[in-house]
């Protein structure tokens, strides 16, 4: 199986904040996943970097243009690192062979007959880069960033997006998954049977962007120009190689509520004018709210995730994202939430767990995990279990759903020991036997956990499994039962989430 997945690209007016963390954390987890499961998998993210906003915030940076992208791409490309993503290619919509791709992409369109020229007058958003009607305004205000919109009016290129409103029905009622959740298909659908309006896409009046082919005075819309990353990114991401005959129809996209127009109903239109395939799924997240409000750097109210990967470490950022708010809902988060799931859940449910297993390994049986007993008293069926149903929400892109049937994993092993009581088996030569099954379940019980939990704790799971004397073999295949390999001079293993003092920054 192929596996091409893609964050939207980054806009790059301000620097990172924990909502972008939040859907490139949830993409490299799917992304890992799938290459556990042995898919050719290419996973894509990156910047967006044209568009009226960025050379007024330039200018009030005091900065060239240029010179302002690139250092807010390099903080992107900073986050990208540190939150451990295993992306296989970071585009910029200023990479000139991006650039290309677009021109070549959009006389496709027009060569089709399906762009004309006319003169577009209507309400714009700056920070949005995106048109909206009076019913769509609050207030009269921008929606998303509670500002007066700007009037516009000029001549310019529109693509007939109203001659795709039957074909893009069509597509939909073909494949009820096309777009998940289910609410946000309905929400996609209900778009286009309210009736299409042809789309401009080109600005007469910027110079900061990709240029029309056929109207050099003119360049193309910051968002078409954006959207078309996912397609030009493949003809360069490998030297030498264009993969999109490859990857490209196998390609789906995460993407937060507030962008699911532009992906889920103008990107397939211009995929269908092109005569490409359209993606073969999207998935649409809520939000990281902060005071019930969105999060956003012209609000003032963003947690940055750097700060918090530097308290806590990666991997715990990464678990609090995926585990505070159920994917594709919206949901409040805070630095005091990312504490408290750190010392309860990894440290007491995971870490404790972890180091009373090594430590009656050690104390017990001198640290050698005991072979593997006879019957298997329901492991296999409870680790077929865990395999089954983490495969089955990472499918969906239900990233939150999986690490909760881990996490239920995690607590019947930690009831088991409750149950069991080795230390109390330990007392009795006669009950030498349940001890070593019990031993040996605890082991292979948290060696399956490891390498389920590898794709959201990718610096977590390798020190489990060398904790318990394993291989780093992180197969899918693996979370199962009796894997367990012999090993011996196992100690009390060092804690995998040590204390620490909640993070100064703001709550």
């Amino acid at each position: 199986m192929r596996f091409y997945l893609t964050t939207p690209i980054y806009y790059v007016n301000a620097t990172p904040h924990i909502g972008h963390a939040y859907t490139t954390i949830a993409a490299d987890i799917l992304a890992r996943h799938h290459r556990q499961r042995g898919d050719e998998t290419f996973f894509l993210t990156g910047t967006d970097e044209h568009g009226t906003n960025i050379p007024r915030v330039a200018a009030e940076a005091g900065l060239d243009v240029k010179e302002f992208v690139d250092r807010n791409a390099a903080a992107f490309q900073e986050m990208t690192r540190r939150v451990n993503a295993s992306n296989d290619f970071f585009i910029r919509t200023t990479d000139p062979r991006h650039k290309a791709a677009v021109q070549e992409f959009v006389q496709r369109i027009y060569d089709a007959g399906e762009i004309y020229e006319g003169v577009y007058s209507g309400l714009y958003c700056p920070r949005c880069e995106a048109f909206y009607s009076e019913a769509e305004l609050v207030d009269g205000r921008c929606p998303v960033h509670g500002i007066v919109p700007e009037h516009v009016e000029e001549k310019n290129w529109f693509f007939r997006l109203s001659a795709y409103q039957d074909r893009l029905l069509e597509l939909y009622d073909a494949n009820p998954e096309f777009v998940l959740p289910s609410f946000r298909y309905n929400e996609a659908r209900s778009f286009i049977v309210q009736g299409l309006d042809d789309i401009s896409v080109s600005r007469a009046s910027e110079k900061w962007g990709v240029s029309v082919p056929w109207d050099p005075e003119q360049v193309i819309y910051v968002w078409v120009d954006a959207l078309i990353n996912y397609w030009s990114a493949l003809a360069f991401a490998r030297d030498g190689e264009d993969l999109r005959a490859e990857l490209w129809p196998e390609v789906r996209h995460l993407l937060a509520k507030d962008i699911l127009k532009f992906h889920c109903v103008i990107w397939p239109a211009l995929l269908l004018a092109a005569g490409l395939d359209v993606p073969k799924q999207l998935f649409v997240h809520g939000y990281l709210l902060f005071d019930e409000r969105k999060m956003s750097k012209s609000l003032g109210n963003v947690i940055d995730p750097l700060d918090l990967v530097d308290v806590y470490g990666a991997d715990p950022v990464r678990f609090y994202v995926i585990r505070a708010v159920p994917f594709g809902q919206d949901g409040n988060v805070s630095t005091t939430g990312v504490h408290e799931r750190y010392e309860r859940e990894l440290g007491n449910d995971l870490g404790n767990l972890l180091s009373r297993t090594t430590a009656m390994l050690a104390r017990y049986r001198d640290g050698r995990i005991p072979g593997k007993p006879e019957g298997d008293g329901g492991g296999a069926d409870a680790l077929a279990a865990l395999n089954r149903d983490v495969a089955s929400s990472l499918d969906a892109f239900d990233v939150t759903a999986g690490l909760e049937r881990i996490w239920q994993q995690v607590r019947a092993l930690n009831a088991l020991v409750e149950q069991r009581k080795p230390w109390e088996l330990a007392k009795d030569d006669a009950r030498a036997d349940e001890l070593d099954r019990t031993l040996y379940e605890l082991a292979d019980g948290l060696r399956a956990v490891a390498v389920a939990l590898a794709a959201y704790l990718p610096e977590t799971a390798p020190r489990i499994l060398q904790a318990l004397g394993q291989p780093g073999d992180l197969a899918w295949e693996n979370v199962a039962y009796g894997r367990t390999a012999p090993a011996e001079r196992i100690g009390p293993a060092e804690p995998l989430f040590p204390r620490v003092d909640p993070p100064v920054v703001a709550a």
